[in-house]
C-alpha cells in the first residue's frame, strides 16, 4: 500500500508509513502519471468536498476511487472531467488542465456519471450521440447513426433494441447502458465511470467488465468509482482511498482487499463481519402474501407469503421480473392478475392496489431509482425526508396544522440514525452526494413507522460502512415484529441478513433459499437457471426448477427476447462448446434424454 499525504504531488507518492492492518508498507519507486490532481481543494458552501485531494494515474489501468459517501469522490471524477472547477491546487489530464467538459472531451475523456443522463422523450439513437454533431456539420448519416445504435446496443445488451424506441419506456439498467454506450462511442482515451454498475444485475456488470478490460490493453486509462467492494477487488489493478476530501492511501493489485479498504475508508481495522445473526420470524402470522398472482400476462403464477419478523430477499438477472414483483407489493405498479394482500396489525387482509393502499396498511417502499422515483429535485433535503409526515397533518377547515417541531425532531433522528452528511438543511437535495440523497429516502420510510418495508435496490450508490448500519437497522426494524422484502442486486448483501431468498427467473419464482443455503455461488447459479433443489419444487416449479407444462413460461411481451419453453428434462448432459467438436457418432437407436447446455466461465 502507498498511504498519500495531501502535502505530496500524487504522481510522486512513493512511500507509506503503514498499512490499514498496522503492517510497513514497502516503498516504491515514483511511477509517471498520465493523470495527476495534486492538492485540490473544491467547497461548496460550508462543506468541503475536497480538502487538499492528491490522485494519479496512469494509462493502460484500471484504476478505482473508493470511499464512504460524502468523501468526495464524484467531486473528483468531475473535476478530472471538467465539470467542476477546483479553488485551488492543480490538474493535468494527458498534459492538458480541463477547465470545462468540451475541453476534456478534446483531450480524449469520457465520463460516465451517477445519475442516469438521458433524456426521456428521444429515441436510443438520439441520446448515443448527443452532442456529436455541429451546428451545421454531421459526424455521421441518420442511417449510419441506426447501424451503430443497433450495433452498440446489441454488443452492450445482448438484446436487439430499435434505436428509434423512445427511451422513457426502457429500464433503468438500459439506460445505463445507453449512458455508457455514449461514452465508447468516443473511443475514449481516459474513461471515468463514476457509480456506472449500480444500475446492472451480474450479467451485465459481467459485460462491462469485458469492454473496460478491452480498453485497458489497448491502452486507456478507467477510471472507476464504486461501493461494490467485491467488483472494486475483481477488476481493479490499483484503488485510490478518500476520506473526508483527501486521499489516504493507494493500494496495489494485490493488496485491494476489504480490510484494507474498510481499514483505510473509516481509520480503524475491521473485523471484516458484515453482517450478524440473520432475521428470524417471530411467529406463524402472515402479514402479507399474495393470491393468483401474475406479474406478466400469461406468466407463471407467484405465491408468496411474508412473516412477522422476516426479512426476505429478493434477486434475479435483470429483467426477470423481480423488479415488478416488489413493486407489485408496494402498490407502485398494479399486477397482471391477481393480488397482494396485506393486513396492519390484527385486521383482515386488504388488497394492495395503489399506493394509497399501501400507505393505508403502513407499507413503505424504497425505490433504488432515486432520481425518477424517490427525489424531488426543487424541494429542500428536510422537505424530501419530511413531506409525506408534514402530507399526514390533521386538518380543520380550509386550514392544515402542521407540527414543524415534531418535524424538525423526526429529521434530526433520522439524520443521526443513518449519518446523513449534509450542510444546511435548507439546501436542495441535489447539493448532497447520491449515497446521501439515497439515506434521504431510506430516512423518509423509516419516518412513516411502518409494519413492512419493501425495498427495490435501496443500498445502490450508498457506502459499506453505510450499508451495514442500514443492516442493522433492517434487522432491528425486524427484531421489532416488523417485515422487510429486500430486493438486491449484490449478492453478498443476503448473507447473514434474509430468513429467505427468492429467486425470480422468466416473470415467476423460480427457487427458494432457506437462510442456511444462502451462498451467492448457489443463487447466482439459480439466477441463471440451475437449481440446487434437484427434484424438489421452488415455488410453484416443476423437477430442477423447470415449470411444470401447465405453466409454460413466456417472455414479458414489452421487452424484446423471444419465449422461450423449456420441456422438463429427465436428465441433463453437459457439453464444452468451447472444445473442437468430436466426429460424429452414429444415432443411438434410442435417444438420449436431455438437452444441451452452455458453461459460461467467468474470469476475474
Amino acid at each position: 500500500m502507498v498511504a498519500a499525504s495531501s502535502d505530496t504531488p500524487a504522481k510522486a507518492q512513493s512511500a507509506a508509513p503503514s498499512s490499514p492492518a498496522g503492517g510497513a508498507a514497502t516503498a516504491r519507486p515514483a511511477v509517471q502519471a498520465d493523470i495527476t490532481v495534486h492538492d485540490a481543494r473544491k467547497s461548496f458552501g460550508v462543506t468541503r468536498a475536497l480538502d487538499g485531494c492528491s490522485f494519479a494515474a496512469r494509462l493502460g489501468e484500471i484504476h478505482a476511487i473508493v470511499g464512504g459517501n460524502g468523501c468526495g469522490k464524484s467531486t473528483l471524477s468531475k473535476v478530472i472531467s471538467g465539470v467542476l472547477p477546483i479553488d485551488s491546487g492543480h490538474v493535468s489530464v494527458l498534459g492538458h488542465a480541463p477547465s470545462t467538459p468540451r475541453d476534456a472531451r478534446l483531450a480524449g475523456v469520457a465520463t460516465v456519471f451517477q445519475e442516469v443522463l438521458v433524456a426521456d422523450d428521444c429515441s436510443v439513437r438520439d441520446n448515443l450521440f448527443v452532442g456529436v454533431d455541429g451546428l451545421f456539420t454531421r459526424a455521421k448519416s441518420a442511417d449510419e447513426k441506426y447501424e451503430t445504435s443497433a450495433s452498440m446496443m446489441r454488443e452492450l445488451t445482448g438484446l436487439d433494441i430499435d434505436p428509434d424506441m423512445l427511451v422513457g419506456g426502457l429500464p433503468l439498467s438500459i439506460k445505463q447502458w445507453i449512458t455508457i454506450g455514449r461514452a465508447l462511442l468516443c473511443k475514449p482515451k481516459v474513461l471515468i465511470l463514476d457509480e456506472s454498475s449500480a444500475a446492472l444485475d451480474f450479467d451485465s456488470t459481467e459485460r462491462l467488465f469485458v469492454k473496460m478490460r478491452e480498453l485497458r490493453d489497448q491502452g486507456s486509462a478507467i477510471l472507476i468509482v464504486t461501493h461494490r467492494i467485491a467488483e472494486l477487488i475483481r477488476i481493479s489493478d490499483r484503488a485510490t482511498v478518500m476520506r473526508d476530501g483527501r486521499d489516504v492511501g493507494v493500494l496495489e493489485k494485490s493488496e485491494i482487499t476489504e480490510k484494507n479498504l474498510l481499514g483505510l475508508m473509516t481509520g480503524k481495522s475491521s473485523s471484516g463481519a458484515a453482517h450478524g445473526k440473520p432475521a428470524e420470524a417471530a411467529s406463524d402470522t402472515v402479514v402479507m402474501k399474495t393470491e393468483s398472482l401474475r406479474i406478466w400476462p400469461k406468466g407463471p403464477g407467484v405465491e408468496f407469503s411474508l412473516r412477522h419478523g422476516e426479512i426476505v430477499g429478493v434477486a434475479g438477472l435483470d429483467g426477470q421480473g423481480q423488479n415488478e414483483f416488489v413493486r407489485v407489493l408496494a402498490g407502485v405498479q398494479q399486477a397482471e392478475e391477481g393480488l397482494a394482500l396485506a393486513r396492519n396489525g390484527v385486521s383482515d387482509f386488504q388488497p394492495i392496489n395503489t399506493l394509497a393502499d399501501a400507505d393505508r396498511m403502513r407499507v413503505a417502499y424504497v425505490s433504488g431509482d432515486r432520481k425518477r422515483e424517490g427525489i424531488f429535485a426543487n424541494m429542500s433535503i428536510f422537505e424530501n425526508l419530511v413531506l409525506p409526515l408534514a402530507a399526514k397533518a390533521p386538518r380543520v377547515p380550509l386550514i392544515k396544522i402542521i407540527d414543524w417541531p415534531s418535524l424538525s425532531s423526526v429529521f434530526d433522528s433520522m439524520v443521526e440514525k443513518l449519518s446523513i452528511k449534509h450542510g444546511f438543511r435548507s439546501d436542495k437535495i441535489t447539493s448532497l452526494s447520491g449515497g446521501n440523497q439515497q439515506k434521504v429516502l431510506i430516512g423518509r420510510a423509516f419516518a412513516l413507522r411502518p409494519r413492512i418495508l419493501v425495498l427495490n435496490d435501496p443500498a445502490r450508490g450508498i457506502d459499506v460502512e453505510a450499508k451495514r448500519e442500514l443492516y442493522r437497522h433492517l434487522r432491528d426494524f425486524a427484531a421489532q415484529g416488523n417485515a422487510v422484502v429486500f430486493m438486491s442486486s449484490e449478492l453478498e448483501e443476503f448473507i447473514g441478513l434474509c430468513t429467505r431468498v427468492l429467486v425470480f427467473r422468466n416473470g415467476g419464482l423460480f427457487e427458494t433459499f432457506a437462510s442456511g443455503e444462502i451462498h451467492p455461488d448457489r443463487i447466482l447459479e439459480s439466477m441463471f437457471g440451475h437449481s440446487q433443489h434437484a427434484g424438489k419444487t421452488a415455488g410453484g416449479s416443476g423437477p430442477l426448477g423447470q415449470p411444470r407444462k401447465a405453466e409454460v413460461q413466456e417472455a414479458d411481451p414489452r421487452r424484446r427476447t423471444p419465449a422461450v419453453a423449456v420441456p422438463e428434462p429427465a436428465s441433463v448432459r453437459i457439453v464444452d462448446f468451447s472444445t473442437p467438436p468430436r466426429a460424429p457418432r452414429p444415432a443411438p437407436e434410442t435417444p438420449p434424454q436431455g438437452r444441451q447446455i452452455k458453461i459460461r466461465f467467468f474470469n476475474s
